[in-house]
């Protein structure tokens, strides 16, 4: 049985990733905080080099998918986006390049945040990236520092574009709007609700990182993205009607950021030439499924 190591394992993509290798045939051994559908999880530091080699040397996987990061834009020690996302990354990278049998697979996590604010329609890998926030300028230097390991191990860099799905912290944007509508609040305090974002389900996400992992693609950038955007007073819209009645929107400008990006689309055509990986969730059915589990159904 092949063996698959999953950094973030307790994270909202972790748990889907984990349980869809089990699905695959894998043996799962997740590093995360809390247990998970992993035969194993291990609790380990990812900025502590010698604890990654402990338990990279243990497991000896097969495949290795890097979630593990600190994903939060609006997280408070901007320090820790650049320990966790680009120091934990060369950790776990030094780690597997010192194994007598390295992985015959890595795909990295990076995020399409690195784009910034390209005045394109849909973004493609070509697309010179130009942050805006600490989190994403510490992907692309985590996505800088991973090339430099093309050469001496088999890794994909995927950038997944806005997603969302069942089970998603309510910090972010999407489960914070569908946990009030299934508390049935009658209003709600959000920022710039004018943006547009290409959303895609969290499980299609996964099944997008496994179609990589099984194509040939080595040391290149993935997008992973639905291919079209959505402006969020249009999902707003969609709960409305799902929940049905019209929630009150109060704009708090302590909400509304400064160097907001005021448009997200991905273009998907790499990935599908790559693997032939269509999306299996509309955001209608996202949406359906998220209100279905907030409200405990």
């Amino acid at each position: 049985m092949p063996i698959a190591l999953v950094t973030g394992a307790s994270g909202f993509t972790g748990r889907y990733m984990v349980e869809a290798l089990v699905k695959q045939g894998f043996e799962v051994v997740g590093l995360g905080s809390k247990p998970t559908a992993a035969s194993e999880t291990l609790a380990c530091d990812l900025t502590d080099l010698d604890a990654v080699k402990n338990c990279v040397e243990r497991v000896c996987p097969d495949w290795v998918i890097h979630l593990a990061a600190q994903s939060f834009v609006g997280h408070e020690d901007q320090r820790a986006f650049y320990d966790v996302n680009v120091f934990g990354t060369l950790n776990l990278l030094q780690a597997l390049s010192t194994l007598d049998k390295k992985p015959s697979r890595i795909l990295v996590a990076s995020s399409a945040n690195v784009y910034g604010t390209p005045d394109i329609g849909e973004i493609d890998e070509s697309a010179c990236p130009s942050p805006v926030n600490h989190y994403a300028c510490s992907k692309l230097a985590m996505e800088h520092m991973v090339s430099t390991w093309f050469e001496k191990l088999p890794i994909i860099i995927a950038r997944p574009f806005n997603y969302t799905g069942p089970h998603q912290n309510s910090r972010f944007l999407v489960p914070k709007i569908v946990n009030h509508f299934a508390e049935k609040s009658p209003d709600i305090e959000l920022g710039n609700i004018d943006v547009s974002r290409d959303f895609s389900d969290v499980r299609d996400v996964v099944n997008a990182y496994l179609a990589v992992l099984k194509s040939d693609a080595s040391s290149t950038v993935v997008n992973i993205s639905s291919g079209s955007d959505i402006a969020l007073r249009s999902i707003i819209n969609k709960m409305n009607e799902l929940a049905g009645y019209e929630i009150k929107i109060n704009v708090n400008p302590a909400f509304v950021r400064s160097n907001e990006i005021p448009r997200l689309c991905g273009s998907n055509q790499r990935l599908k030439q790559l693997t032939g990986w269509q999306p299996k969730y509309n955001l209608d059915e996202t949406l359906k499924d998220m209100l279905s589990t907030a409200r405990g159904a």
